[in-house]
């Protein structure tokens, strides 16, 4: 090793003498520092894994260049870091592409795990009563009621939903069940200018802003009025209007899209973030750990909300990961992360609200972990109770439900009563009982809207099969539903 670093060094000498590059390289950095004071990378430190801040560099410079002939040559400067080592000095520090380093003559291994859980932030207890010195943004009476309100609205939506499916009415659902303060607090604390990036189970983030019960039903039962013309499954609903992206059954795929979209923001300094949202199962995807990656080198302003809600289907967490849940991970690849009780709705309110100044005014991600628990089942194709207790269900359901939390809380505060609660309830399932009617008088969409949207002159494959599909119609019309236009 010695024999090698004296040779490298030797030859370095030599070139420098004979071309000039101590000179060059002095010249170069010097008039860089001189006329753009952001040009080099701040050196970053083992406190602060942020320092590195690209959103203070002028890019745009004609002296881009002149940045990174700086940074390199200078990330390659290593003779006070030679004469550490042939000094035997110990702990010395050394000035890596990537930031200073100390090192050390032990041998330490990082433990695989912390020997204390990530805390947990929270606002109001299990009995919905304010926790002393909590660290909260507070909300107005109006926020507060709309935001239990939607809260109720989806709950009943759920329900009723649910038992649509179960008469064969509609084809699939999803439940939120248990789930209902991430949905809706997480929307509060947005505005309409940020764009989601949904999983399957945010129907509450629509619902907050002002997707209708009749769309949600047009949607579900695939009529004519679908915005998707009946090519999705049910819940996959998506909304321009909102900036809700249409959601998509695989695992994961939307992340990697949230950071991309944001980046954009970024780019074209938009006052906006994006968020994202997708269960702990997503987060065992190479989609995850690549868009948190992507999103902290770019520093994109992007909020990656995680529900941790227990299982990704049948698969408990524990069969999942060993690390101290998700928000650590966020921490690994250098992304500001925080742990929240996902069914106090307070607390999920603050977390987001503050998160996204910060992706906002700093310019950077934030992964916030929703711990929760999914009281309804994985959807209409699954049946928990084979994998959990039922007791356990049972127990999630009454003692931690976020929406009586949520009004306890309300109804301390004097906004809410028994007497609205009735008429809330009562008229949303009106609602919703009128919405599910009027879907299902709408006739579907007609046969030739499966082929279109996507090329603007159709291609001959395609013409040939809606031609091979309108003939196996008119042999067999009694196997087709007859509500479809041919």
């Amino acid at each position: 090793m010695a024999f090698y670093l004296k040779n490298s060094r030797n030859i370095i000498n030599n070139l420098k003498s004979k071309v000039g590059l101590s000179s060059l390289m002095k010249q170069h950095s010097c008039s860089c520092l001189n006329h753009n004071n952001h040009c080099r990378f701040p050196a970053s430190t083992a406190t602060s894994p942020f320092a590195p801040q690209l959103n203070n560099l002028d890019l745009n410079s004609h002296k881009r260049g002149c940045l990174f002939m700086s940074q390199r040559f200078e990330s390659t400067i290593a003779e006070k870091q030679f004469a550490s080592v042939q000094n035997g000095e110990d702990n010395q520090v050394l000035d890596f592409p990537g930031g200073k380093i100390i090192c050390s003559p032990d041998m330490r291994f990082l433990s695989e795990s912390p020997s204390a859980h990530t805390h947990c932030f929270r606002v109001l207890d299990d009995n919905g009563q304010l926790i002393k010195q909590s660290d909260y943004i507070q909300v107005s009476e109006e926020i507060a009621v709309k935001m239990y309100s939607d809260m109720v609205t989806l709950q009943t939506m759920d329900t009723i939903f649910y038992e649509a499916q179960r008469q064969g009415r509609i084809s699939f659902y999803v439940t939120t069940i248990g789930e209902e303060a991430i949905n809706i607090a997480s929307a509060a604390a947005l505005t309409s200018d940020d764009f989601v990036f949904p999983q399957y189970r945010e129907p509450g983030v629509l619902i907050w802003r002002g997707f209708t019960l009749q769309e949600f039903a047009n949607q579900c039962f695939g009529n004519r009025a679908d915005y998707g013309k009946g090519r999705q499954m049910p819940i996959h609903y998506g909304s321009n209007k909102h900036k809700y992206f249409t959601v998509s059954s695989t695992i994961a795929t939307q992340i990697p899209h949230a950071v991309g979209a944001a980046y954009s923001l970024k780019m074209d300094k938009k006052d906006a973030c994006v968020v994202t949202y997708f269960g702990d199962g997503g987060t065992s995807e190479g989609d995850f750990h690549a868009a948190l990656n992507f999103a902290a080198v770019t520093e994109a302003p992007v909020i990656f909300i995680c529900r941790n809600n227990g299982w990704a289907i049948s698969t408990p967490t524990s069969d999942q990961f060993r690390s101290d849940g998700i928000a650590v991970r966020g921490q690994a690849y250098g992304v500001q992360s925080i742990r929240v009780d996902g069914n106090d709705a307070l607390a999920m309110y603050s977390a987001v609200h503050t998160a996204r100044k910060m992706a906002v005014n700093e310019h950077r991600p934030i992964l916030i972990e929703a711990v929760t628990y999914r009281v309804g089942h994985h959807s209409t194709s699954d049946d928990s109770t084979k994998y959990r207790p039922a007791e356990e269900i049972e127990w999630w359901r009454m003692a931690r439900d976020p929406v009586t939390r949520f009004r306890k809380w309300v109804e301390s505060n004097g906004w809410w009563s028994s007497e609205a609660e009735t008429q809330l309830r009562s008229s949303i399932r009106n609602q919703l009982l009128h919405a599910i009617q009027m879907a299902e008088k709408v006739e579907k969409p007609p046969v030739e809207e499966l082929f279109t949207d996507v090329y603007d002159d159709l291609p001959s494959n395609l013409r040939e099969q809606e031609k091979l599909l309108r003939e196996t119609i008119s042999r067999h019309p009694q196997d087709f539903p007859a509500d479809v236009p041919h």
